[in-house]
């Protein structure tokens, strides 16, 4: 008696585990070769598998996990599951999260490897400063998630989210032997010797409440950390051959931050800015912000805005910084849902002087069930001491091909 009432609640159990995952593959062709990197092609292949297990009513566990492989050597071959993703190369097995996630009344408690995104804009996130992002392809990057404890209390229209974050996770930038890395001209031809990463030895925390009112959404934030993104070290080194040693560490960093959203009657209204500060004497401070309008007709979508920056104390950083690469600038998004198996969409950014331009057209489909293909192309024009504008040499074609499970 007692197995049958145990092969009796199996189904019941076995309700309890949820989890999907799919196969990728992603083929970049580039018709340029560039300084330092001939490849033409790139090919990528990605595994992610996401489970959720409901251990109690109100008790979760999240486990997400990635395997990868690539022709370029972006990606480590060693044999190990990582966890931090404090490494220069992509791991080629990773726990992407691991978490346990809790709520009873207005408390949701999670705790482990999780992804925490801020702010309201779609465009760019100023105050988003538990997010880093995986950038060694500029223009393709990914959310890496963060080792943290993060406490949610909501009550009524009001909600506070409080984060303590002990282990620092960068932002990975492009590996200095590839085509995402642009070298001064004085610095070409020189042995460059890859020196990795300084990491911080101390913990990060934050603080954002959130307002729904009549007719529009209010958050204030604050953050005392590190950026995520690097300051750069470039030492001469004269033995055993003359050179250059690069290593990259990261700044302290307050931020203050504020974002709202309004919807009208022909559009939503956004905006959020941010201000840092740091006490790194290489580090620059500065106000960051960004306002946008978006809005539905039919099956479009159409986003499109501007996001400026005002520096407020310049110190001349050498820094490797996308987000502030791409202020001072207009920025666009549109979509399209054709019919209910294809989609086609485009987003860009222009200069606000006209010095650098970069576009993404892209158009997905879907083949039975399981499959999903998408074909785009990356343009890239401007000057070449322009953010965008000094990757010109890297317009590529994109290919990628998923089976979902």
């Amino acid at each position: 008696m007692r197995y049958l009432v145990f092969l009796l609640a199996l189904p019941l159990a076995a309700q309890t585990f949820e989890q999907r995952g799919y196969l990728e593959t992603r083929s970049f062709f580039y018709p340029r070769e560039v300084e330092g990197d001939s490849a033409n092609y790139v090919g990528e292949a990605l595994a992610r598998w996401e489970s959720s297990w409901q251990l109690r009513a109100n008790l979760r566990l999240n486990v997400w996990l990635d395997g990868r492989f690539d022709t370029h050597r972006q990606f480590e071959r060693e044999a190990r599951l990582d966890f931090a993703d404090q490494r220069q190369q992509r791991p080629a097995a990773s726990a992407r999260r691991i978490s346990l996630l809790w709520n009873k009344g207005g408390w949701t408690l999670e705790t482990g490897r999780q992804f925490i995104r801020w702010g309201k804009a779609d465009l760019l996130n100023p105050t988003d400063r538990f997010a880093p992002r995986d950038f060694l392809n500029v223009f393709t990057p990914e959310f890496l998630g963060i080792t943290a404890v993060r406490a949610t209390y909501e009550r009524g229209s009001d909600t506070m989210d409080l984060v303590y974050a002990p282990v620092f996770t960068p932002s990975r930038s492009p590996l200095l032997n590839q085509r995402w890395v642009v070298l001064p001209e004085e610095a070409r031809g020189l042995p460059i010797e890859d020196q990795g990463f300084r990491l911080p030895d101390r913990a990060q925390a934050g603080a954002r409440w959130n307002h729904l009112g009549s007719g529009y959404e209010f958050s204030l934030s604050f953050f005392d950390g590190f950026n995520h993104l690097p300051l750069i070290d470039a030492t001469p080194r004269l033995v055993p051959t003359p050179g250059l040693g690069v290593e990259r560490y990261f700044a302290r960093m307050r931020m203050y931050g504020a974002d709202v959203a309004a919807p009208t009657r022909w559009f939503t209204l956004k905006g959020e800015a941010a201000y840092f500060t740091s006490t790194t004497p290489e580090a620059d401070e500065y106000v960051q912000y960004v306002v946008q309008a978006e809005r539905m007709v039919a099956e479009w979508v159409f986003v499109g805005g501007y996001a400026g920056e005002q520096i407020t104390n310049l110190r001349n950083p050498l820094d490797f910084a996308p987000d502030r690469g791409i202020t001072k600038t207009f920025l666009g998004r549109v979509s399209y849902n054709i019919d209910p198996l294809s989609s086609a969409a485009f987003e860009g950014a222009l200069r606000q002087n006209g010095a650098g331009f970069y576009g993404k057209w892209e158009y997905s489909r879907m083949a039975g069930r399981h499959w999903r293909w998408s074909a785009g192309f990356v343009l890239i024009r401007g000057e070449p001491d322009d953010f965008l504008g000094q990757f010109r040499e890297n317009s590529h074609a994109i290919f990628t091909l998923r089976y979902s499970f």
